[in-house]
């Protein structure tokens, strides 16, 4: 496995693992300048903007992920 650091425009951080595809798993990522890691990974799927995941983060917090294939972006939405 492959630890995985994409940032995007807006200093959105999400750190990956990786095993056979880019950006397999989210493990943690930056809200507000804080690092929060990844309990859960409620969700994902696909859509025409890239990979998605509902994440739950170890103090409860709910986030969409969407990765961006083409733009090699990430976009955090708190739920």
């Amino acid at each position: 496995m492959t630890a995985v650091l994409i940032y995007n425009e807006m200093s959105e951080i999400v750190e990956c693992l990786s095993d056979y595809e880019y950006a397999e798993r989210p493990v943690a990522l930056t809200w507000n300048g804080q690092r929060l890691e990844i309990s859960e990974i409620t969700a994902r799927w696909r859509s025409p903007a890239g990979r998605c995941f509902r994440v739950r983060t170890t103090d409860g917090q709910i986030f969409e992920l969407t990765y961006a294939e083409s733009s090699d972006e990430w976009q955090i939405h708190q739920v």
